[in-house]
């Protein structure tokens, strides 16, 4: 299993590498397929409370996450993660090991509950894991993801209580 560890500004370029073709693809996030370096520092790691790296035994990135509220205020008891495993480290339990080690996170921040705002149809894989880790679909906002190959698809809110 990876070594799961806070994210520091010497990793970003390291990061990036992991998460930039995530975010060209454009199948699982909603960020623009030309983001920048910079932008995606804002998202992945500025706005966020914090950002994680799974890095593996020979000391190479394999994952990363961010933990941060879901709203703010009377909404910020609940988190919201984002998670990117890279594709020479899929199927290798690294995503279940970060979004359990980002439960355990999000209780001892305080956090009550978790919820992914858009988890796209078409990820099965990622819906799959959250179910078998306890998420249930909380409700489906149809054809609200512009797939670059499937078209318009639905996405779904997917949400666990913490404590």
């Amino acid at each position: 299993m990876p070594q799961i560890r806070q994210l520091f500004d010497a990793d970003w370029p390291k990061a990036w590498e992991v998460i930039e073709p995530v975010f060209r693809d454009g199948e699982t996030y909603p960020y623009p397929r030309d983001i920048t370096m910079d932008d995606a520092y804002d998202i992945w790691v500025s706005v966020p409370s914090k950002t994680f790296l799974a890095v593996d035994g020979a000391g190479s990135i394999v994952g990363t996450y961010y933990l941060k509220p879901n709203q703010p205020g009377q909404g910020s008891h609940v988190c919201n993660c984002g998670y990117i495993v890279s594709p020479e480290a899929r199927g290798l339990g690294i995503a279940s090991a970060m979004c359990q080690h980002s439960q355990r996170e999000a209780i001892a921040e305080g956090f009550r509950a978790m919820q992914y705002n858009l988890v796209v149809a078409t990820n099965t894989g990622a819906i799959r894991l959250w179910q078998k880790l306890g998420f249930d679909i909380a409700g489906t906002l149809p054809h609200a993801f512009d797939h670059p190959q499937s078209g318009f698809v639905d996405a779904h809110i997917m949400y666990k209580q913490l404590v």
